[in-house]
């Protein structure tokens, strides 16, 4: 019998749906599941998806919009001054 690689957060859809798409799923996830820091108090670790694209910093309370999968677009990474605080 031969070894099994390590197939991380895709393992769950086994050998379904191929191994591109797979890889790209891994891709994705590891981005969504990373720490993040927030962008009004700068902790890091606490953020988290309520929504599709709407996250929450459990430190400060703070809630804002950003991607889907990601906090911060780039959008918002050039233009910091569009997140208001309230």
């Amino acid at each position: 019998m031969g070894k099994t690689k390590v197939v991380g957060i895709a393992g769950r859809y086994g050998t379904r749906y191929g191994a591109t798409l797979r890889k790209k799923v891994k891709e994705v996830l590891e981005k969504r599941y990373a720490p993040h820091t927030c962008p009004f108090c700068g902790h890091k670790g606490r953020v988290t998806r309520i929504s599709t694209g709407i996250w929450m910093c459990k430190k400060c309370g703070m809630k804002w919009t950003g991607g889907a999968y990601l906090p911060r677009t780039e959008v918002s990474k050039t233009f910091p001054n569009i997140i208001v605080r309230e």
